[in-house]
């Protein structure tokens, strides 16, 4: 395993969330800095409001003793729903796509797969799951 991180979500307040993080811990948001909704290509299948499209897509800030702070907002509009008990997740970047998978179909064994595992357009395979305990899961494997 390369990295585990946490992963916040939040309703529209990410970025004031994450600025208050880094006045805490100190630092410089990582990962190209803050990515926003607007910066997604748009579909059919995934039209980006425009009311949504300066919200933070991503963002991550690292954190004193190698732990990585990430997150995202979550608007309603895009089909999202912040609750406290949803809105943290346990991110694991594992070093191939085999490991990817094999800890993907076996933490969400009888659990709920929430996104299937698939290549994305950040270049990542990707997928998410809620394991049988309800403690939320994302996988990223970066093809570096």
């Amino acid at each position: 395993m390369s990295k585990v991180s946490t992963y916040l979500n939040f309703p529209r307040n990410t970025e004031e969330a994450f600025n208050f993080y880094r006045s805490v811990f100190g630092g410089e948001f990582g990962g190209g800095g803050i990515g926003r909704f607007g910066d997604i290509p748009a579909t059919e299948k995934m039209p980006i409001p425009e009311a949504d499209k300066n919200l933070v897509m991503h963002i991550e800030l690292d954190l004193p003793g190698g732990h990585t702070l990430m997150g995202t907002d979550a608007p309603e509009t895009m089909g999202f729903k912040v609750n406290f008990g949803n809105n943290v997740h346990i991110c694991l970047d594992p070093d191939s796509k085999e490991e990817t998978k094999r800890l993907f179909d076996t933490l969400s064994e009888g659990g709920k797969v929430t996104q299937q595992l698939q290549d994305t357009f950040w270049g990542a395979y990707y997928g998410s799951c809620i394991d049988k305990f309800g403690i939320q899961w994302m996988f990223n494997f970066s093809k570096k």
